[in-house]
């Protein structure tokens, strides 16, 4: 039932969505979309917070998807092996099925995942795949002379009722956060794998400062955004990468091969002071120069700032991204990467993510029955003197 309903949701998100500003009829979701109208918690750096530890909506009638009436060049993926690949029949390195404490010399298991997995670099691509066959079809859509939906809320959208910011006929624009959505901060990470210590603002901030070269490209990165831009569509790096670092920042894009940024045209970031870590606020600076199509990050708060209002049970968040009318979004207009290392989805205790009734108990780790005693045998003599 519950997939049948999000389906049934996701196709009138599609035909409700379909122009630049719309509103969906009301229809009863999950209660995290109403926590969602709360005001965030201002005060501290996103990046700090972060720090502590569907299906596509139906197209507008007569526009193109992919593979329908819009030519999808898959773009193509280069990469280097460092070092040779096992030959067939060898051994693979195996893990005790003890717990152990971890090596000095080894990372952190997302660390592993996130940087140095083959599983992560393939995720990462595929959603850059998604999103270069997703834009393309919204630039045949404009070039065929219909409309395109814009991915930026308005200011009275909420994730129940989405409304858009109008589109008109501005020039399109994709809008990426840039951190482990662009650019995988290979040397920050290494120094905090070392040390053990959590995230430090200061720290983080001589990253900033000092760290350009030491970075990577997200796989797919590099090949989707000069696709998009030599389709005509502009790239924009939306970032809580502080200002006062702006042209470490666009060195840090530059080193990675993703070209260049201009800081208040195709680069924002956070400017000083409490409150500033909500991206909204820049989104909307964005959407009244841009039709932005499609949105990536890889925290739920690199698309709107209604998913971090504050204070709200684990639960009751995944909700708002999976049950509300929003849910729809996902893979249709905002692509979502992995981050296992850290960040606003890294919360919750065991109550809140495993719930009581689906908890399992092996009962190979029980002990036995045992069997019942015999009756005794009023003939038998007694086994010891009386």
């Amino acid at each position: 039932m519950r997939r049948a309903a999000l389906l049934g949701m996701t196709l009138l998100t599609g035909v409700a969505l379909s122009g630049c500003v719309a509103a969906v009829a009301a229809i009863p979701v999950a209660a995290g979309g109403m926590l969602a109208k709360k005001g965030l918690s201002g005060g501290s750096d996103e990046r700090a917070r972060e720090r502590d530890p569907v299906p596509s909506p139906s197209p507008t009638p007569g526009a193109s998807a992919p593979g329908e009436g819009a030519k999808v060049e898959p773009f193509r993926i280069v990469g280097v092996v460092n070092g040779p690949l096992p030959g067939p029949g060898s051994p693979l390195p195996t893990v005790a099925g003890q717990p152990q404490a971890r090596p000095a010399d080894t990372p952190p298991p997302g660390m592993q995942y996130l940087y140095g997995s083959g599983e992560a670099a393939a995720l990462s691509i595929q959603a850059y795949q998604a999103m270069w066959g997703y834009v393309q079809a919204r630039v045949a859509d404009r070039k065929a002379g219909l409309d395109v939906r814009s991915t930026i809320l308005s200011e009275t959208g909420t994730l129940e009722v989405p409304k858009f910011v109008p589109c008109g006929k501005k020039p399109l624009a994709v809008v990426f956060d840039v951190d482990e959505t662009v650019l995988l901060n290979l040397g920050y990470e290494a120094d905090d794998a070392v040390r053990g210590t959590g995230y430090d603002d200061a720290r983080w901030r001589r990253w900033e400062r000092t760290g350009a070269e030491q970075v990577a490209a997200v796989p797919g990165a590099v090949e989707a955004i000069e696709g998009m831009r030599r389709a005509g569509v502009t790239v924009v790096f939306n970032s809580n990468r502080s200002i006062g670092n702006a042209d470490r920042t666009v060195a840090a894009i530059e080193a990675a091969g993703l070209g260049t940024a201009k800081l208040g045209d195709t680069l924002y970031l956070r400017e000083d002071g409490p409150g500033r870590s909500g991206k909204d606020s820049r989104r909307w600076a964005i959407a009244a120069r841009y039709c932005v199509i499609a949105q990536m990050g890889d925290q739920l708060g690199d698309f709107t700032d209604l998913f971090n209002p504050g204070g709200v049970p684990v639960p009751i968040r995944r909700n708002m991204a999976s049950q509300t009318m929003i849910a729809a979004m996902w893979g249709s207009g905002w692509f979502l990467l992995p981050n296992p290392v850290y960040g606003t989805g890294l919360h919750g205790k065991m109550d809140d993510v495993f719930p009581r009734d689906k908890r399992w108990t092996d009962p190979g780790e029980q002990p036995p029955m045992s069997a019942p005693a015999p009756a005794p045998d009023p003939a038998a003599a007694p086994a010891v003197p009386q």
